[in-house]
C-alpha cells in the first residue's frame, strides 16, 4: 500500500514540475487530445491535486496513526476529495471566470464617450471613435438632436438603434463636479 501512496505523491509533484516548467510546451502538443476532460471538475489541475494529496496524506496516515489499510486508504479518499474540491471552488473555477476577453456587445457602448473621425451631417451618418480596454473600436453614428458634429468633437453615445450608434455633443464644462 504504501508504494501505491509514494507513486501517486511522486506523480503529482511530477505533475506539478511539468507544468510549470514546460506547461505551454506541452499544451500546444496535446492540443485537443484532453478535450475528453472538459467536466469543469475533472480539469487536470483538481485531478491532479487529488491524486497528490491522496499519496501524501496515505503516507502520513500509514506512519503516523495505528489504523489498518483500509481505514488509511478511505481517509485518505476523503481528505483527497475535500482538497481537491477546495482547489476547483477557490483557484481553478476563479481563474475561468477570470480570462479577460476583448468582446464587447454593441449595447455596451451607451453611455460611452467618443470623439468625432467623420463629421455627422444633420440628417446622416458619420463615424465616432471609442476607446474600449486597450484599443479603439470604430462605429457608425448619428446625431441623436439631429446638429451637424465635425470631425474631432467629443461626444457621447446616448442610445443604439439598428447598429447606429446616436450621439450627441458631449458638454465639457471646466471646474464643474459631476
Amino acid at each position: 500500500m504504501e508504494t501505491l501512496f509514494w507513486s501517486c505523491l511522486a506523480g503529482g509533484i511530477l505533475f506539478a514540475a511539468v507544468s510549470v516548467l514546460l506547461g505551454d510546451l506541452v499544451s500546444h502538443a496535446l492540443d485537443g487530445l484532453l478535450d475528453f476532460m472538459s467536466v469543469d471538475f475533472l480539469k487536470p489541475m483538481v485531478i491532479a491535486s487529488a491524486v497528490t494529496v491522496f499519496g501524501g496524506a496515505g503516507i502520513l496516515l500509514a506512519h503516523y496513526t495505528v489504523w489498518s489499510g483500509f481505514v488509511v486508504v478511505l481517509l485518505s479518499v476523503v481528505i483527497a476529495v475535500v482538497i481537491s474540491a477546495l482547489v476547483y471552488f477557490f483557484y481553478v473555477k476563479p481563474m475561468d471566470n477570470s480570462e479577460n476577453s476583448t468582446g464587447y456587445s454593441i449595447r455596451e457602448l451607451s453611455g460611452r464617450i467618443g470623439e468625432v473621425t467623420i463629421p455627422i451631417p444633420e440628417t446622416g451618418y458619420g463615424e465616432v471613435m471609442i476607446k474600449l480596454g486597450a484599443g479603439n473600436t470604430l462605429h457608425i453614428a448619428s446625431s441623436l438632436e439631429r446638429h451637424q458634429l465635425s470631425a474631432g468633437t467629443r461626444v457621447v453615445v446616448v442610445d443604439v438603434q439598428d447598429g447606429v450608434l446616436r450621439v450627441t455633443n458631449l458638454d465639457e464644462r471646466r471646474g464643474d463636479v459631476v
